[in-house]
């Protein structure tokens, strides 16, 4: 993937922009060329994160649990009401104090794409979190 910099700033290329909304799935991680799908990093622990998931979850019912391991840090939901998905948070305490979210979003469909349904989930599940833990605003 290239990476443009305008004016100090990252811009996605036209292709990958496209790619967000012509795909089925999205994922964050550290490195992402789209800087609202790079991890979120929070002051606070682990166990914290995956609760603060976990309450989400199971207090809204758009939301299935399917599992969780705690120990792994990771818990799976499914989207039951409206347009079904799969996704995977993974919730890992870098330093005390300082715990990484990532998300993993499936769509599923009859066609290979969801129009930039998963990307949205990403944005309203980094939302939630962002309201509920302290944001650390310097990711790296």
């Amino acid at each position: 993937m290239t990476k443009v910099i305008w004016g100090g700033v990252h811009v996605m290329s036209f292709r990958q922009t496209i790619a967000r909304y012509f795909s089925d799935h999205a994922e964050t991680n550290d490195v992402h060329i789209d800087p609202s799908l790079q991890t979120h990093y929070y002051k606070t622990t682990s166990e914290k994160g995956i609760n603060m998931l976990e309450n989400l979850f199971q207090s809204d019912p758009k939301y299935r649990i399917n599992a969780i391991s705690k120990d792994r840090g990771e818990i799976s939901s499914a989207i039951v009401k409206g347009k079904k998905a799969f996704l995977v948070a993974t919730v890992i305490m870098v330093r005390p104090y300082r715990t990484a979210i990532d998300f993993s979003v499936t769509t599923e469909s009859m066609l290979p794409v969801d129009f930039g349904y998963s990307y949205k989930v990403i944005q309203e599940l980094y939302s939630y979190a962002d309201k509920e833990l302290p944001l650390i605003e310097n990711k790296r």
